[in-house]
């Protein structure tokens, strides 16, 4: 086992749990607070033991994916706009606990860790298919355009993954005002996809064919 990469994978997943932590329960002021807990078990453990298994099975994939500086300038806008979303979203579902907002009904919060649970299935298939997966937009040597299972549907299923993913944990929280800030996720994730396929044109041989083999970029039929 690589120790400095087990080191690196532990410290990020320790800071993201409690940046999530203070993010949904400083706001609510209370600990009991059965949908905070209901949506950090659902993001954190299946977390936890995808990053044992690719330490075990796929350490270079880890550490393409702990990875997360971008060099592009408007990549990294994308980033610094997600991450305000998510804080807007956490901090809003948790003042909706303290102040008794308007909430979604307890079996929804079940039906949307159902459904993250299942996007979280998606995006581990997804990353089993393209070993080239990375955080951050780059062409790689040696990497070839992947375009068998999920990438013959569409071109980016991991964003398909990643956009059920985040419209589900504002539903597990029960929050509608929550949802309601989630949806810029997006046109974020449109304008990533459009600088991505740029790069990936200009630098990815046979990207150019696989565009226009592949019509829908991420749902099938819609766009």
């Amino acid at each position: 086992m690589d120790a400095a990469l087990f080191r690196s994978a532990l410290v990020k997943f320790v800071a993201g749990l409690l940046a999530v932590g203070l993010l949904l329960f400083l706001p609510a002021g209370t600990l009991s607070w059965w949908r905070g807990w209901l949506l950090v078990g659902v993001l954190f453990v299946p977390m936890f033991a995808a990053g044992l298994v690719m330490m075990a099975k796929a350490p270079d994939l880890l550490r393409i994916r702990l990875n997360a500086r971008e060099e592009q300038a408007e990549q990294r806008t994308v980033v610094a706009l997600s991450c305000l979303m998510f804080i807007a979203a956490f901090v809003v579902a948790g003042l909706g606990c303290r102040f008794d907002w308007p909430m979604l009904p307890e079996w929804a919060s079940w039906a949307g860790a159902v459904v993250f649970l299942a996007a979280y299935a998606l995006y581990a298939e997804v990353m089993r298919e393209n070993a080239y997966l990375s955080r951050t937009i780059e062409v790689r040597q040696g990497q070839h355009v992947v375009d068998t299972g999920l990438y013959g549907i569409v071109r980016h299923p991991m964003y398909s993954a990643t956009m059920l993913l985040f419209l589900s944990m504002p539903v597990v929280l029960g929050s509608p005002f929550s949802f309601v800030i989630m949806l810029a996720y997006v046109p974020i994730i449109a304008k990533r996809i459009r600088n991505e396929e740029k790069v990936l044109a200009d630098e990815l041989e046979g990207y150019p064919e696989y565009l226009r083999r592949v019509r829908w970029r991420l749902v099938p039929h819609v766009w």
